[in-house]
């Protein structure tokens, strides 16, 4: 139950993550934010980034071993890169939809998700 609470945290913590990192490039096209300079952008960045910190750190809380959860400190570390990643290519698919996902973008998380694997193996 604890690493699906822990996965669970860190989805979530990475979709503020990404809005807070790369949402703001689409504000131009609100209405409401099309004249919000670069310090009311980083305002608004670090508000999202707020709530990425309220799922992340006890994500990383429970999900660490040295706490009682199922995960190394290094397990939790390379999950969390692949959920970025998958986070990131979905925003960047729905929202920034001039990007393209190529075959070599494939085979870099064909290679991560490898990563996983072998950071599980005993």
């Amino acid at each position: 139950m604890k690493s699906y609470l822990t996965i669970g945290l860190l989805i979530l913590s990475n979709l503020f993550m990404t809005m807070a990192w790369y949402g703001h490039l689409k504000f131009k096209e609100l209405k409401w934010f099309e004249n919000v300079g670069l310090i009311g952008i980083v305002l608004i960045s670090w508000g999202l980034a707020l709530f990425e910190y309220c799922f992340q750190v006890p994500a990383n809380k429970i999900g660490y071993e040295g706490n009682g959860g199922p995960f190394t400190l290094l397990q939790l570390k390379v999950i969390q890169e692949v959920i970025t990643l998958i986070v990131f290519v979905l925003f960047s698919m729905l929202f920034f939809k001039q990007e393209s996902l190529r075959w070599n973008h494939l085979v870099g998380f064909v290679l991560l998700v490898l990563a996983v694997y072998f950071m599980f193996k005993k």
